[in-house]
Parts: C-alpha cells; structure tokens; sequence
C-alpha cells in the first residue's frame, strides 16, 4: 500500500499510512525493492525524509542510495555485502554512482565493488552508465580512475558519452574522452554523440564531439 503512495508521489498519504502503521515504512515490493528505494527512484525527499526516521535499519543498498556513509562502512564489514543486489537487479555502486555519493563510492570501490557490474534487468547498465546519466561528474571520475570501460554499452547500444551528450554535460564528455572514450560510436538505431547532442540542443558540444570524431592526421 505504501509503495503505491510512493509512486503516486503522494507524501500525506505516505506519512498517514506510517503513522497509522509504522511499520509499513519497511514495505517491499513484489521484487523486494524498499517504499525508500522507490522514493529514492522518484526523485522525492521529502517521502525520503518521511519514511527513513521510522525504519530500524538501513540494508547496504538503502544506505548507498540515500548517502549514509557510516552505515555502508558498517555493511562493508560483511565480506559479501559488496556483491548484494536489489530486487530489480542494481548494486550498491550503482546507487552511489546514480545519486551522487562520491565517498560511498570509493568506499564499495576499496571493498571491492565491480565498477564493470551489469544491471540484471533489461537496461543492463553499469555503475558508469548510472553516474553518467545523472550527471555525477566526481563518480564517473573515481569509477573510470578505477577502469571502468569509457565504451561499455547498455541497453540500446548506449555508452556513457551518449548521456553527457544527451545532458549537455561537456565537462563529462571530455572526461569521458580523456580516458579514451570513442566519440565516434553509435547507438543501435545509428545515432553517434554528436547526433545525440545537436538533436537535444547542444549545439556547441556537438560540433566539439564531431571535431574529436575526426581521425588525427
């Protein structure tokens, strides 16, 4: 019930359903993602800072979604935490990387954390693949520090630089293409970065993208 306000983004009634039923804060979906991670994956906290007060605890996910760097340094104890998934099939590094918590990342990276995990559901995407379609320049530059693939595909035939360029994000892009990055390949329906980024008004980093997908003389 409480997932359902959630996705409604309907925050009175999130917080009348916990008070009438406290715990329901802990509620999980048919594939056991938490009412925080969908409130997380909402874009919503004000229904973060509803429901976190009445939980007994943060799992390694939560934690890593919502920045609680002391309680992911207490997870990371566990040997195996690292490798845990969400129900829907994302790891820990990937919430870092997607909601921007540098310090969490480095952390999941030390413990060994695989900066080349792939997403088990359809939009097979990597921690990169994450902290480049949100923007989250310091994540991206930590997991390609610590060799993330630069030209590893997602769904669609999509790599990192397709995002900085969809985001109009140029400070992400040339770090993209300083660690290497192909500027020049495509999406399965045959859309390069610059493609990507004229068609979404960026005009300016377009024309840098086709300048850099030119071969050196």
């Amino acid at each position: 019930m409480i997932i359902e306000a959630v996705q409604a983004g309907d925050v009175e009634r999130v917080m009348e359903l916990i008070e009438e039923h406290p715990e329901r804060a802990a509620e999980r979906d048919a594939q056991g993602v938490s009412a925080l991670l969908h409130a997380c994956y909402m874009g919503r906290p004000d229904i973060v800072d509803a429901i976190l007060p009445r939980l007994p605890a943060l799992d390694l996910l939560e934690a890593a979604a919502v920045g609680d760097t002391r309680r992911v340094a207490q997870w990371l104890e566990n040997d195996d935490a690292v490798e845990r998934r969400s129900g829907d099939g994302f790891t820990a590094l990937h919430y870092a990387a997607f909601f921007g918590w540098p310090e969490i990342a480095g952390l999941l990276i030390a413990a060994g954390a695989d900066v080349a995990a792939v997403a088990s559901n359809p939009m097979a995407v990597q921690p990169l693949h994450s902290a480049a379609a949100a923007s989250q320049r310091d994540v991206a530059e930590r997991l390609l520090a610590a060799g993330a693939d630069p030209d590893a595909r997602q769904q669609g035939g999509f790599v990192p630089i397709h995002a900085a360029a969809q985001n109009g994000d140029a400070a992400l892009a040339e770090l993209l293409l300083d660690h290497g990055a192909n500027p020049t390949l495509e999406t399965d329906d045959g859309r390069s970065a610059a493609t990507i980024a004229r068609t979404a008004g960026h005009g300016e980093l377009a024309d840098r993208l086709d300048e850099r997908s030119k071969p050196s003389s």
